[in-house]
């Protein structure tokens, strides 16, 4: 089972949207693992996006991202990168599919509500930053076999 870090942004949290986007990704069949309710700073959103640091727009996404609370959350299940990715839709929500988070939810790319993991290599780099091992709870789920075809063979 694949490990995902899934940040729901201050927009996200301001606008109401928090239950919505746990039960989309619930109802995909993710297993959360935790969550953690936070106000970023700085050198949090540097961590986070190491690649944008020297882009001309990062100052103001610095300023956004510790403009409120965010919401930080662990997610397991089969290809769950992937899943969540797809789930979210683009980063740019006028060019995510009807049916996405974003595509659904969000008007621009400045706040478009969610950050997730690109890669598994990101994902714990990501997790690594928000939670410590004894933060990630660990537990089988009855719902778990009905969701894999492995069983069943």
């Amino acid at each position: 089972m694949e490990e995902t870090f899934v940040l729901i942004k201050p927009d996200g949290i301001q606008r109401s949207m928090v239950g919505r986007i746990i039960q989309r990704l619930e109802e995909k069949g993710l297993k959360l693992l935790s969550v953690k309710m936070m106000r970023l700073d700085k050198k949090n959103v540097e961590k986070l996006y190491p690649h944008l640091v020297e882009k001309e727009f990062f100052p103001r996404l610095v300023n956004f991202m510790v403009a409120g609370p965010v919401l930080a959350m662990v997610w397991e299940g089969e290809g769950a990168v992937l899943a969540t990715r797809k789930l979210l839709g683009s980063t740019n929500p006028q060019e995510a599919s009807t049916g996405t988070i974003r595509g659904d939810m969000a008007l621009s790319v400045g706040a478009n509500l969610v950050h997730c993991s690109d890669s598994l290599e990101n994902s714990k780099k990501e997790i690594d930053l928000f939670f410590s091992p004894g933060e990630i709870n660990k537990y089988e789920k009855s719902t778990g076999i009905w969701l894999r075809e492995e069983p069943w063979k």
